[in-house]
């Protein structure tokens, strides 16, 4: 349900229809990223906040300039929030703009990967430490060499590896790498250097992280994610292309890429042998939410699986303040996940 339609929302009604319901109300919270650690929930959202920036096409007002963990006992239990985990005053590298991040832990530690703007204005990754999964943070002087663009997912596979999967269109800067250094012209452009609807769509990355978490180990690979016939798929084919909020989750031996359309609201999925792909697409996990993002995780929790997600029905369709919500998905005997409706209407 992109913003331009919200005027026609009964938002009690909404409400009342919901799969579920926020998981926090006292502040915005976005973007979740969750993980089960050490028999918790712990969600790692971005902080939406009303910082009075102008809507544009960058993604200006996303503002957000800290990070706060929310934990769980269960996944039916109450939502703490925690006290501050990292804000950008405290990141030497990072300017503004600290948008979705990611976590993991390894060896008794918990790494927190954040984007965030430098002072010339282009997105890398960052990382932060702590003994605590819920913080805070004390983060690396420098972002990690050779990141770029948004939202950072962090898969442990089942050898112990590590893979970072990031990358985001139009405010994400994702198109201004094109040709592997970032193109700073037409600056106030978000679609500037982007395929045209016939050429293979722009591509995430994928690089294997070092045994300390803190570096890339390999130079980023692109994903592909292919249509039915194993052809990449087009640019212009928005229902189905990779936009922005990659995550990666396992099941049944197999590897499943999920991500957001962006313009168009899906959560979509694709299927692999390989952390590194190819995918192929399989269909779609979440149908269009109130708010102009749609941004997910996929976490097991006891046996079961389910969707971190947000949506702006709590601010009445602001897009820019959006709350975390969580609801059990399926995967069906053949490998493919069942797609929610958000809403029953």
């Amino acid at each position: 349900m992109p913003e331009e339609s919200i005027e026609h929302i009964d938002f009690e009604k909404l409400t009342e229809t919901a799969i579920s319901q926020p998981l926090v109300k006292h502040i915005y919270t976005a973007d979740p990223s969750a993980h089960y650690f050490n028999g918790k929930i712990y969600i790692y959202p971005s902080h939406d906040i009303d910082a009075g920036e102008a809507f544009d096409d960058l993604g200006s007002h996303f503002a957000m300039e800290d990070y706060h963990v929310i934990s769980m006992d269960s996944i039916d239990s109450e939502a703490i929030v925690h006290g501050l985990a990292l804000h950008v005053n405290d990141v030497a590298w990072a300017k503004q703009q600290m948008w979705a991040p990611d976590a993991q832990e390894k060896d008794g530690k918990y790494y927190l990967f954040f984007p965030a703007k430098d002072y010339d204005d282009v997105f890398k990754i960052g990382v932060a430490i702590s003994d605590s999964p819920t913080g805070p943070f004390k983060a690396q002087p420098e972002a990690i060499k050779e990141s770029f663009s948004i939202d950072p997912a962090v898969f442990k596979d089942d050898d112990g590896s590590y893979y970072m999967y990031f990358g985001g269109l139009w405010g994400g800067q994702l198109q201004r790498w094109r040709n592997g250094t970032f193109n700073a012209e037409h600056p106030e452009s978000p679609t500037a250097f982007l395929p045209k609807d016939n050429e293979p769509a722009l591509l995430p990355y994928v690089a294997k992280m070092t045994d300390d978490l803190l570096e890339f180990d390999e130079k980023p690979k692109e994903i592909e994610i292919l249509d039915e016939n194993g052809n990449l798929l087009l640019a212009g084919d928005n229902d189905r292309r990779f936009f922005e909020a990659a995550w990666l989750h396992k099941y049944n031996g197999k590897y499943y890429f999920s991500y957001s359309t962006g313009d168009t609201h899906f959560i979509c999925y694709a299927v692999g042998d390989s952390p590194y792909g190819p995918f192929t697409y399989g269909g779609r996990i979440l149908n269009p939410v109130v708010g102009w993002t749609s941004h997910h995780s996929v976490c097991e929790v006891e046996g079961k699986w389910y969707l971190f997600y947000h949506d702006s029905s709590l601010s009445k369709g602001i897009t820019h303040l959006r709350s975390v919500k969580v609801a059990e998905i399926t995967h069906n005997k053949d490998g493919s996940i069942q797609a929610l409706n958000p809403y029953k209407i």
